[in-house]
């Protein structure tokens, strides 16, 4: 059997593909798979350093402005959407595919179009609580379409098509229990573990904010354990950010700042409350462990997919969302001190985001890829 998977763009629609790569080879050994993605996109690194073999196209994104330099951006753009769909039908003769799946990103646009005009059968999964527009100029032409919630369903004009599946995650996220993770962190002292972050690259603004929350954690006799991933560019920051806020961690133990948080899957294990974005990484993995969020959706992303993300939590009552126009460290601290200091609300909320999560999700796609390949 022959598959290609196609993605790109951030690594939310990379990680779903890899997932369900690695399950199709550990079922079916003598499979072979190959990507597709970007030529210049976040792709290309996440799938090779996982060992996978990758071919590009070129494609790109489209940027809402009218500055001159957006605008020569989108007629390389224009052009670029101009050549892919040979690109697409040349990786396809050179690999003879029995399925294609795309799981996000422009670069899935031109190889499952072109599967679909050539009767290969077809998926797409969307990570995000409401599609993309790759996935929504796909729609019309997938056999199939996999989604993350119930409530996605209604945002499809095929609805048909879609099959609620979830989202993969990584298994190291279920390694152990929450109590065998806060051992291993040491983090079991009884007081409440919160994590935050902001992305990999980190954001300005809520970082100068989780200064204020940690000055205010200092100065309440540090109630909670609290590791904050600041991320690469805004570590950098940190240390001003702190200043200005009078926070010293040197005499506060139990607060912590990270440049990169490496052992992610072991601390939201050992979490009792996570503050971050809402990324469709991150929401599936909130879902999957059932951890209680404060979300604060990034504003500066296409079609505002991350407040729609956070609604499906909220509405749920697993989170508290809270725009970043309205967001502050004050506000912050107090939401989440509300939330630690009521065991009854935090186990309410844990069990509405569980009641969310999907945990055999690849094996619920696998299986639909597989059904939809014997039709």
């Amino acid at each position: 059997m022959r598959v290609i998977f196609t993605c790109g763009g951030t690594a939310g629609h990379v990680n779903p593909a890899l997932a369900l790569a690695g399950l199709i080879r550990a079922r079916k050994p003598d499979s072979e798979i190959l990507f597709v993605g970007a030529r210049r996109g976040i792709e290309r690194q996440l799938i090779e350093e996982a060992g996978w073999p990758f071919r590009a196209v070129e494609i790109s994104s489209f940027h809402r402005s009218l500055k001159p330099r957006e605008i020569r951006h989108n007629l390389i753009s224009l052009k670029n959407l101009a050549l892919s769909p040979a690109q697409a039908r040349a990786i396809l003769k050179d690999f003879p595919a029995d399925l294609v799946v795309g799981t996000g990103g422009y670069a899935s646009y031109p190889v499952v179009r072109a599967a679909a005009k050539q009767g290969i059968p077809t998926a797409i999964h969307e990570s995000n609580a409401i599609p993309g527009l790759t996935t929504r100029l796909l729609e019309d032409h997938a056999d199939l379409i996999m989604v993350g919630f119930e409530e996605c369903r209604k945002n499809y004009k095929h609805p048909e098509k879609v099959l609620v599946t979830g989202t993969p995650v990584r298994g190291d996220f279920f390694a152990c229990t929450r109590g065998e993770a806060k051992a291993k962190l040491g983090l079991d002292d009884g007081r409440p573990v919160i994590v935050s972050f902001w992305g990999s690259l980190g954001a300005a603004v809520m970082n100068r904010q989780m200064a204020e929350f940690l000055a205010l954690e200092a100065g309440d006799g540090v109630p909670f354990h609290h590791i904050h991933g600041a991320g690469t560019v805004g570590c950098r920051q940190m240390g001003t950010y702190l200043a200005q806020a009078g926070a010293d961690l040197e005499k506060a133990p139990g607060l912590e700042v990270r440049e990169y948080i490496h052992d992610m899957g072991t601390l939201m294990r050992a979490a009792d409350l996570v503050i971050c974005r809402a990324g469709a990484s991150t929401i599936s993995e909130l879902t999957a462990l059932g951890v209680p969020a404060i979300i604060v959706p990034s504003p500066n992303v296409a079609g505002d997919h991350q407040t729609y993300n956070a609604r499906v939590l909220a509405d749920a009552g697993g989170a508290v969302m809270i725009p970043e126009k309205d967001s502050s460290g004050r506000l912050l601290y107090d939401t989440a001190r509300a939330i630690l200091t009521d065991d009854s609300r935090r186990r309410a909320m844990a069990q509405a985001m569980a009641s969310l999560g999907t945990v055999d999700a690849a094996e619920k796609i696998y299986s639909a890829v597989m059904a939809l390949r014997r039709r």
